[in-house]
C-alpha cells in the first residue's frame, strides 16, 4: 500500500477496499516509527489529521469524492496552514501559528486531501542540504549519513521513505528537483506563476514556485491538477484556462511511441564538474529515450555558466527585502532583553536568523546599496534576460531539454557545510530554469554507488503536460521510480 500510486490509492478508496482513516493511520504509524531517525517532519497533529480523514470518508461515502480525496499528503513548512505551526525552518517563526491557509493548502483541502503534517526544510528555503534548519538536519533515507538535498529536504525524505503518499515543495533555484534527484523520486517545478504563491512564505519572489513531489510523473500530474490555477490574491498568478495534466499520459504502444520527439542535450551540462557515475546514469537514460524513438540533438546554453553568480545576486537581494518584515515587532521572534527599539531590532534578528540567512541578507543588502546597484543587481538582471534568450533559441531546435539534475549523488552531512560556494554549486544545472521562469522536473534514472541519480527535463513555458507525458513514457519502461530504500532504525548505544 505504501508504494501504491495516487491513482491506485484513489481507486482503492473509491472501491471501499480501504478507508481514508486506515490509510492515514498507516502513514502516521510509519512517521512515528521512522521520523525520530529521519527528522522529516517538524509538526504533527494526529487529531487534526484524522479529523480530515474521517471527513474524507464521509465525502467518499456520499459519492462526492475527487481524485485526491482521502489521500494523505505532507506539506512543506513554508505554506501557511490555518491553526498549524508554520516555521519555515527558522527560530524566527518557531512559535508562529498561521491564521489563514496558503492557496496550495486550501486547494488540497477543497479536493478532500488529508494533511499529515508540516515537513522540515532549510531555513527560509535557503540551502541545498536541509542542514540550515533550526530544527536540525534531515537524513537521506537511502543513507542516514547523507543529506536529502534542499531546501525541500523534509518533503523529499518523507516521499522517499514512504512516510506519505506524496508531498508539496517549493523551488527557487532547484529546491524540488535537486532533492528529488538525491532521494530518488519525481519532482516538478511548474512555469513561474502557474501555482499561486499566496500564503507561501517568501524567499525570492521572482523565483519561488510551488510544485509536487511524488513517486511518479503520473502522481505529479494528479497533484498539479489540484495545485495549478489562477488566484487573484497573488499578483504574479497567471490567469489562464485550467488544464488536465493527466490528459496526455501515453500508454506504450508500438516500438517507437516517442517518434518525432526532439531531445536537446546542452553541452554545458556534460562538462567539467559532473560526477562520472552520474554522467553514465544520465547517458543510459538518454539511450532509453532513443529506443523509444526520440531524436537526440546537441544544443548550447552559452550563458548557463553565469546562472550561479546571477542567482546569488538576485535571490539574496529579494530575500533581504522580503525578510526585513521580521523585526520583532509584529510577529516572529523577539529578544527578551533590549535597551531601545534599535537594540530590539538588532538582537531579535541576530537571535532569530541562522548563519546562512544572515549571509544572504548581507549580500542582498550590499548589492542593492546605492553604490553597487548598477554594478551588481542591474547587471545580473540583464544577464538573466540573456539566459532566458538562450532557452528561446534552444527550443527552436528541440521540444525538450534533458541533462543531469545535480552534479553528484547525495553527499555526506557536514561535507559542504563550511564551504558555501561548494554548496551553491549543487544547483548549477537547475537555477537557469528558475531565472527564465521555465518548467523543469527530475525523474529517477538509476543509481551510482548505491545512491539515486535524477534525470532533469526542461520544457518550454506552460509545457508541463507534454513534459509529464515524456517522463511517464520513460517510467513505463523502467522501474527506478518504484524503488524504495530499506529503512533501518539505527541502534542506540547502551
Amino acid at each position: 500500500m505504501i508504494n501504491s500510486s495516487l491513482k491506485q490509492l484513489s481507486q482503492m478508496l473509491a472501491k471501499k477496499e480501504i478507508s481514508s482513516v486506515e490509510l492515514t493511520q498507516t502513514f502516521l504509524s510509519r512517521i512515528n516509527q521512522f521520523n525520530p531517525s529521519i527528522n522529516a517532519f517538524i509538526t504533527l497533529d494526529e487529531a487534526k489529521t484524522l479529523t480530515q480523514a474521517k471527513a474524507a470518508d464521509v465525502r467518499i461515502a456520499a459519492g462526492k469524492a475527487e481524485a485526491l480525496t482521502g489521500i494523505p499528503f505532507a506539506q512543506k513548512d513554508i505554506f501557511c496552514a490555518k491553526g498549524w505551526q508554520t516555521t519555515c525552518g527558522s527560530k524566527m517563526l518557531a512559535n508562529f501559528i498561521a491564521p489563514y491557509d496558503a492557496h496550495v493548502i486550501s486547494q488540497f483541502d477543497a479536493a478532500g486531501a488529508v494533511n499529515l503534517g508540516k515537513t522540515n526544510m532549510d531555513e527560509f528555503a535557503m540551502g541545498s542540504s536541509n542542514e540550515t534548519s533550526y530544527f536540525g538536519g534531515v537524513k537521506n533515507p537511502w543513507d542516514f549519513e547523507r543529506v536529502p538535498g534542499g531546501s525541500s529536504g523534509g518533503s523529499a525524505a518523507a516521499v522517499a521513505a514512504r512516510l506519505c503518499a506524496a508531498a508539496t515543495g517549493t523551488d527557487t533555484g532547484g529546491s524540488i528537483r535537486q532533492p528529488a534527484s538525491l532521494c530518488g523520486f519525481t519532482g516538478l517545478k511548474p512555469t513561474y506563476g502557474l501555482v499561486s504563491r499566496y500564503g507561501m512564505i517568501a524567499f525570492a519572489s521572482s523565483l519561488d514556485q510551488a510544485g509536487p513531489m511524488a513517486k511518479s510523473a503520473e502522481d505529479c500530474s494528479m497533484m498539479l491538477n489540484v495545485m495549478a490555477g489562477f488566484d487573484e490574491r497573488d499578483s504574479t498568478s497567471l490567469n489562464r484556462p485550467k488544464e488536465d495534466y493527466t490528459r496526455g499520459l501515453v500508454s506504450m504502444q508500438g516500438d517507437k511511441p516517442l517518434k518525432g520527439l526532439r531531445i536537446g542535450l546542452p553541452k554545458e551540462y556534460f562538462a567539467e564538474g559532473l560526477d562520472a557515475g552520474v554522467a553514465k546514469v544520465v547517458q543510459d537514460a538518454i539511450a532509453e529515450y532513443k529506443k523509444l524513438g526520440a531524436e537526440i540533438i546537441d544544443i548550447s546554453l552559452p550563458n548557463s555558466k553565469l546562472s550561479i553568480p546571477v542567482y546569488y545576486v538576485l535571490a539574496p537581494a529579494e530575500a533581504s527585502s522580503n525578510l526585513s518584515r521580521y523585526d520583532g515587532v509584529r510577529y516572529g521572534h523577539r529578544a527578551e532583553k533590549y535597551t531601545d527599539l534599535m537594540d530590539m531590532y538588532c538582537k531579535s534578528r541576530a537571535e532569530g536568523f541562522g548563519a546562512e540567512v544572515k549571509r544572504r541578507i548581507l549580500i542582498g543588502t550590499y548589492v542593492l546599496s546605492a553604490g553597487y546597484y548598477d554594478a551588481y543587481y542591474l547587471k545580473a538582471q540583464q544577464i538573466r534576460r540573456l539566459i532566458a534568450d538562450d532557452f528561446v533559441q534552444a527550443f527552436k531546435k528541440c521540444d525538450i531539454i534533458m541533462g543531469p539534475t545535480a552534479p553528484s549523488t547525495a553527499f555526506k552531512a557536514g561535507e559542504k557545510a563550511d564551504d558555501p560556494v561548494a554548496m551553491y554549486l549543487q544547483d548549477v544545472y537547475t537555477i537557469a530554469t528558475n531565472l527564465a521562469g521555465l518548467p523543469g522536473m527530475s525523474i529517477p534514472a538509476g543509481f551510482s554507488n548505491g545512491l539515486p541519480v535524477g534525470l532533469q527535463l526542461m520544457g518550454n513555458y506552460f509545457d508541463e503536460a507534454r513534459m509529464l507525458d515524456i517522463a511517464h513514457a520513460y517510467q513505463q519502461v523502467t522501474d527506478w521510480h518504484v524503488r524504495m530504500p530499506e529503512l533501518k532504525i539505527p541502534e542506540v548505544a547502551a
